[in-house]
C-alpha cells in the first residue's frame, strides 16, 4: 500500500509538520504551499513542496509533477491559478501535464472531488482553516488505482468522517 500525507498552509509551524509526519509514517510528505518556512527547514526535508504567496524565505518551484507508484500528482499552491474563484485554470494545467491527482491550496477549505478523471485535493489548512473549525490535512492510500482512499484528518489525527471517501482514478 502508497500512502502519501498532503498538507498545505501551515504559515510558520513546524512541530506540528513534524508531529503529522511521525504519526501516518507515510511513503511521501506533499506540502503545496505557504509553509512560510526556508528550503532548508528540517521539516521540508524529504518534502515536495511548491511555494505559496507567503512563502518568502524560500526557494520552491511553482508547481512539482510527481508521479508516485503509477499515479500522476501534479502539485500547486493555487494563487497562480486563481483556485478560490474555480478549479478551471488549474484543471487545464493538470491536464497538460497529465496529472491524476491534483493537490492545491491558497484558500484553506478542505476538501475533495474528482472531476473528469482526476482527483483534486485541497487538504485544507493546519493552521488557519476556512469553512471548518477543524485544522485539517489530507492522506491519499492506493494499492492500485481503481481503489484510492482520501481521507482528511485534524491537526490532531482524528478521521474527518464527512470529508472522507473512496474512488478510482
Amino acid at each position: 500500500m502508497t500512502k502519501v500525507i498532503i498538507m498545505s498552509d501551515s504559515h510558520g509551524l513546524t512541530k506540528e509538520i513534524e508531529e503529522i509526519k511521525i504519526r501516518e509514517q507515510a511513503d511521501y510528505v506533499i506540502h503545496c504551499g505557504d509553509s512560510e518556512l526556508t528550503d532548508d527547514a528540517n521539516e521540508l526535508e524529504g518534502v515536495i513542496t511548491v511555494a505559496g504567496n507567503c512563502d518568502f524565505y524560500g526557494d520552491f518551484p511553482n508547481e512539482q509533477k510527481k508521479v508516485i507508484n503509477g499515479i500522476t500528482f501534479f502539485v500547486v499552491h493555487g494563487h497562480l491559478h486563481n483556485v478560490k474563484m474555480n478549479l478551471m485554470n488549474l484543471a487545464y494545467r493538470a491536464e497538460e501535464g497529465s496529472a491524476n491527482v491534483v493537490c492545491f491550496g491558497h484558500s484553506h477549505i478542505a476538501g475533495a472531488e474528482k472531476v473528469d478523471n482526476k482527483l483534486f485535493i485541497n487538504p485544507g489548512s493546519i493552521r488557519l482553516p476556512r469553512l471548518r473549525v477543524e485544522r485539517t490535512y489530507a492522506v491519499l492510500t492506493w494499492q492500485s488505482s481503481d481503489k484510492v482512499e482520501i481521507s482528511f484528518f485534524t491537526q490532531e489525527g482524528q478521521k474527518v468522517e464527512d470529508l472522507s471517501f473512496v474512488t478510482s482514478l
